[in-house]
């Protein structure tokens, strides 16, 4: 279950509670079940899927794509996938730590494994929220934030995409106010 810790250390786990707290910076998050046969949840287990493999993992999830397409315009999806032997991983995760924003919504829909997103509140602090299977997140453009993994260092997430244009991250050098460790326990 998602869990949001705050600059002071403090732990929010009531799930209201946290919707409201990132509510103020326009963030969303949803539980969405993940779909899965037996058959899918064999490919989840995976480190690396194959290409084949990849689409049905998210043919089996293309209802809440359809639910995106209609109401919010998302054309594409794709399924990124990070384990601790990805080739390059410490060199693509230092690109996603610095605090950066997007000229587009990021979305997430995390199909397996954990992650921690960060944010820039409006006041100015700082939270870390870690999403984990089944979190659906929409991080609104602009919003001054950041992505690290967890000590596991595996996560798959569907990534949806209404084009490409605004996927550079713009780096705000805002300092962060984490030391970059949220326990999984908190």
């Amino acid at each position: 279950m998602a869990f949001l810790v705050r600059s002071s250390g403090a732990v929010v786990k009531d799930r209201e509670t946290m919707e409201q707290i990132l509510g103020t910076c326009g963030v969303s998050l949803e539980l969405w079940p993940v779909q899965s046969t037996d058959r899918t949840a064999a490919l989840l287990s995976r480190d690396s899927p194959g290409t084949e493999e990849v689409e049905e993992i998210l043919s089996e999830q293309d209802r809440y794509f359809q639910k995106l397409r209609e109401a919010h315009g998302y054309q594409t999806r794709d399924l990124v996938v990070v384990y601790p032997e990805l080739p390059g991983l410490s060199a693509m995760l230092d690109r996603f730590r610095p605090i950066h924003y997007h000229e587009d919504d990021e979305v997430r829909y995390v199909v397996d494994g954990e992650g921690v997103f960060g944010f820039v509140l409006p006041d100015g602090d700082q939270v870390e929220l870690l999403v984990e299977k089944g979190d659906f997140i929409r991080v609104p453009r602009l919003l001054e934030h950041w992505f690290r993994l967890t000590e596991t260092r595996r996560i798959k997430a569907i990534r949806y995409f209404t084009g490409t244009a605004g996927w550079v991250p713009v780096y705000t050098g805002t300092p962060s106010l984490f030391s970059g460790e949220t326990a999984r326990t908190a």
